[in-house]
């Protein structure tokens, strides 16, 4: 039986986001078997956590007793919602808590749980109680019973949701149709992919490098896990009774981003990139801010030349910078947002911008080179030799700032 035998913190795992294939060992552990770790990723849910941990642990002491983990995972919460949980370990020796100070996002908790996990079997549920927790053992038998995840879903029989308006209901159909037309074989396997109450086998996502964005981790388990069979659980979404929604415009873009990055990271693209070795999933994101980028380089020189009248040179300074600016934020956020979340404080950032803005300069410098070189030495098309001369400045554009703006060593 896992029991905890001291109030210590749990060690926040850094790396990778991936599952081992074997749970890790802890020295002051007592190492018996865990069937099931459930984590509970919280932030701001102080006036919850008691009630969902008294309640969760009452459920499973009844069916697996010492045969499970509950690890809340929080995100720092200035309620300290950490704290709350810690002092409740003497009561539940099955409760485990962690507290991340350096990292945020509530997919990257969860699988931060899964690495520090013991159980073969993992899972997770909401720390606000809009998840029923007498679900749980019905996910559990669905694994158990053979399938390699089990999904509690409010779109088969049996769910629903409580108390929706319409717009809310209209935004959740309409995100999952957008993922069905941009990603099929992912959303189309479950009836409610945006779910996040699900348990998923470790053998199905061992080893597998996880790369969530936002909150739906369960497009990730499924795109990039080894899942074979799917069982569902219908359930009724409950409203929160105690702290605030946390639902916002923000996800719904994380969503698109994530099914966007599946896409090219799993078809087709994603099997030549892993082929020859090279990013080409990341390469055409580069590419399409590039192409952003001269679109608002044209369009603010328009307008500091017709309408405020600015000097050629000045307004050509001035455009390139605010086009740098545009492609250093949409590259922070969509190209390398894996990186850069795990990099978010704003002296990380900075650098970031400043060694962006030093490598577009060596690119312009590099294409004025080529160009002149071709045009002048070889006798090339001028317009041909631009075309060359940008699409060889674009890859040392990306090439650089992958190695030296974007790079995983700051991360601690």
């Amino acid at each position: 039986m896992n029991t905890n035998s001291s109030q210590s913190l749990l060690t926040v795992p850094t790396g990778p986001l991936k599952i081992s294939e074997l749970p890790p060992s802890y020295g002051d552990v007592d190492s018996g078997y865990t069937h099931l770790s459930l984590v509970i990723p919280t932030y701001k849910e102080r006036d919850n956590i008691e009630k969902i941990v008294s309640i969760l642990s009452q459920l499973l002491d009844e069916s697996i007793p010492g045969k499970y983990e509950l690890i809340v995972v929080d995100d720092d919460s200035p309620d300290r919602t950490w704290e709350v949980a810690q002092s409740l370990m003497k009561e539940y020796p099955q409760l485990r808590v962690m507290r991340r100070q350096d990292e945020r996002g509530l997919s990257s908790a969860v699988i931060r749980g899964w690495q520090a996990a013991t159980g073969n079997v993992l899972g997770v549920i909401d720390g606000d109680l809009q998840h029923p927790p007498e679900v749980l053992m019905q996910l559990l038998r669905s694994v158990e019973q053979g399938a390699d995840l089990a999904v509690a879903s409010r779109h088969v029989e049996g769910g629903g949701v409580s108390s929706w308006s319409v717009v809310r209901r209209f935004l959740s159909r309409g995100a999952q149709l957008l993922g069905l037309v941009i990603l099929p074989g992912v959303l189309g396997r479950v009836s409610d992919p945006m779910s996040g109450y699900f348990m998923v086998r470790r053998s199905a996502i061992a080893n597998a490098k996880l790369n969530p964005v936002g909150y739906k981790i369960l497009l990730e388990v499924i795109g990039r896990g080894k899942v074979n069979q799917v069982g569902e659980v219908g359930y009724v979404f409950c409203e929160r009774k105690e702290g605030e929604s946390k639902v916002t415009w923000k996800q719904y873009i994380d969503y698109i981003h994530h099914l966007v990055r599946l896409r090219l990271s799993t078809g087709r693209v994603g099997r030549l990139s892993r082929k020859v070795n090279f990013p080409i999933g990341r390469f055409i994101r580069f590419g399409f801010v590039g192409l952003s980028g001269v679109f608002v380089d044209l369009t603010v020189f328009y307008l500091l030349r017709t309408v405020i009248h600015l000097g050629l040179t000045r307004s050509t300074i001035l455009s390139a910078g605010v086009a740098i600016i545009n492609n250093f934020l949409w590259n922070d956020l969509w190209t390398f947002g894996d990186i850069s979340q795990r990099q978010g404080s704003p002296n990380q950032r900075l650098k970031r911008f400043l060694k962006f803005s030093a490598i577009c300069l060596a690119g312009v410098i590099l294409q004025a080179l080529i160009i002149n070189f071709l045009f002048n030495v070889l006798g090339i098309n001028e317009y041909l030799a631009k075309l060359i001369a940008i699409a060889v400045a674009t890859i040392w554009n990306f090439s650089i700032n992958l190695k030296l703006s974007w790079r995983v060593t700051d991360v601690k």
